[in-house]
């Protein structure tokens, strides 16, 4: 009995030393691991250095490139564009957060100058052309994909500015408050129809009670600003007209 024990003893022992041999070669195999990782993002930086330095204006003029770049950036989880605060050195690196956050307030005064007219509700074209207008040749080209990001960037101030799709067709709202299940079938048949819509159109497209259709139209005059009342219209003698449906030459 005592031998066998002697020998399990020894058994033991073994298994412990096998125990902190295999732990000190996993720290040694992990240590060489987080060595590695850090001369690679060392290499990457100085490789980004030299790619911001050689095609930062490409970046900021260029939207096909400038593109081609986030969609590149996105693949690897990292966000040049973000801006200072979230973009970290990136954004400081490639100069391109004061960029973005130039295009919002850009993006801000369009939407606020024109909410009188269309009730904080912009069709994404309409504002990309108006921003454009705004900025100048110098500016550079902006496209939907820019004004999108910029738009995300302006959430944490609650002014409720969000891309919505209506019909099929993207657009800006500005506003804090969700457009409803009529609001937003008024608008997908004031797209079609150039921002004119009367009763006939909501009774006979979506099978509703005329008194819904009055209800929804008048209350989108009344109560959000979206519409506009021509009670002299020369067909129906009454119909309302979509502002941010209709194009405007300015």
């Amino acid at each position: 009995m005592h031998r066998r024990g002697g020998v399990g003893l020894a058994a033991f022992d073994r298994q412990e030393q096998s125990k902190r041999s295999f732990a000190q070669l996993s720290s040694a195999l992990s240590q060489s691991q987080v060595d590695h990782l850090h001369s690679q993002l060392a290499h990457f930086r100085t490789a980004l250095t030299r790619f911001a330095s050689t095609h930062r204006d490409s970046i900021k003029h260029d939207p096909t490139f400038r593109h081609a770049f986030q969609q590149m950036c996105s693949s690897i989880g990292v966000d040049p564009l973000a801006g200072p605060r979230k973009g970290g050195w990136w954004a400081e690196l490639l100069g391109l957060g004061d960029w973005q956050y130039e295009l919002g307030v850009q993006i801000v005064d369009v939407c606020v100058s024109t909410r009188e007219r269309n009730g904080g509700l912009i069709e994404m074209l309409e504002l990309v052309r108006l921003v454009s207008k705004l900025r100048g040749v110098q500016g550079g080209e902006i496209t939907e994909d820019d004004v999108t990001r910029s738009i995300k960037t302006l959430q944490p101030l609650g002014a409720g500015y969000q891309v919505v799709e209506i019909g099929g067709q993207k657009m800006v709202r500005s506003v804090v408050k969700e457009l409803d299940e009529d609001q937003s079938a008024v608008l997908a048949i004031a797209q079609h129809e150039g921002g004119r819509v009367v009763e006939d159109n909501l009774v006979l497209r979506k099978g509703w009670a005329r008194e819904r259709a009055r209800a929804a139209l008048e209350n989108m005059v009344h109560r959000d600003g979206l519409c506009w009342l021509d009670d002299q219209d020369e067909q129906c003698g009454r119909a309302y007209w979509v502002p941010s449906a209709m194009h405007w030459d300015l």
